[in-house]
């Protein structure tokens, strides 16, 4: 670990393992550990990265390490202890880094994880993948497949957990949740599993939601959480509707899923996003769905 000094990796691996060491009792209410995705405030000093998620209540982050994001792939090795080392000192742990990683063979891909893995950060999120809607879709789904049995071989290699959102959309790998439960059906989740989005099966989904809760249950690494409703579009005709964010509890994300989630056996992170407009107070909205996941959780 050339570029990691040994001061911030003792620092940071000491702040961990004090955030981690609860109870069996705060164990187990802290199963599914509520984290926050940061993009909001994606481009804050790191120190006030740290005391926002404090304030709001969250027992970590996740944090985009992508092009345009907090941390640039190319300046990981630098940028990240650095960040890793601040969080761990306010005791916020470092749950997930959202990444531009979809080739195994990319090196900057390896140096991304390597680095993630030396820092103790337990998994990450995949870059969205897309089909091509002017060819068949079935190959894709194989050559998709193929890539993604690469990626789990490079983090049962590197000992990191990656998970590949399904995201709503015309052409987006996963937004059937079945092509993407067809692709990780035989990969151990323990390397490569599947990072759902609630929000976004439902919109594909509408009513059926259920079944792919259900069918990806075994293969969860990671639970993702907003909240959307259908609008008729002002600009457009009034037959056009679209999708609106909104605060978690307005919309049309049913506070059933997280009920059966807790009887599953799902013991990942919770990450909550942030798409709609937060307001003047960023704070506050952020601790009201905070407050409304934590309740719904129970």
């Amino acid at each position: 670990m050339n570029f990691l000094s040994r001061r911030r990796f003792l620092s940071y691996t000491a702040a961990t393992v004090a955030s981690l060491s609860v109870s069996a009792d705060e164990a187990e209410r802290s199963r599914n550990k509520v984290i926050g995705f940061i993009k909001p405030f994606q481009d804050a000093r790191f120190e006030r990265i740290a005391e926002i998620a404090r304030e709001t209540g969250w027992d970590g982050v996740e944090i985009p390490v992508r092009k345009g994001g907090t941390i640039e792939p190319e300046r990981v090795e630098e940028k990240l202890p650095e960040l890793a080392e601040v969080l761990g000192k306010a005791q916020v742990e470092l749950s997930v880094i959202a990444t531009d990683v979809e080739n195994a063979n990319d090196p900057l891909a390896r140096k991304v994880l390597s680095t993630a893995r030396a820092l103790n950060i337990p998994r990450y999120r995949t870059k969205h993948s897309r089909y091509d809607l002017t060819r068949p879709i079935a190959p894709q789904v194989d050559r998709f497949g193929r890539m993604m049995l690469e990626l789990a071989e490079l983090n049962k290699e590197l000992g990191i957990q990656g998970g590949v959102q399904n995201h709503s959309g015309a052409d987006y790998v996963g937004a059937p949740v079945w092509d993407l439960w067809h692709m990780l059906r035989e990969v151990d989740p323990k390397y490569l599993g599947i990072y759902f989005d609630i929000a976004h099966a439902t919109i594909e989904g509408g009513l059926s939601w259920p079944v792919e809760a259900r069918l990806v249950e075994p293969h969860l690494v990671t639970v993702s959480v907003k909240d959307f409703y259908w609008a008729k579009s002002d600009q457009k005709p009034s037959s056009h509707w679209e999708m609106e964010w909104c605060a978690l509890g307005e919309g049309m994300v049913h506070r059933e899923f997280f009920q059966k989630l807790k009887q599953s056996k799902f013991a990942g992170p919770i990450s909550m996003h942030f798409e709609y407009k937060l307001g003047d107070d960023m704070i506050a909205a952020l601790k009201k769905d905070t407050r409304t996941l934590r309740r719904w959780l129970g």
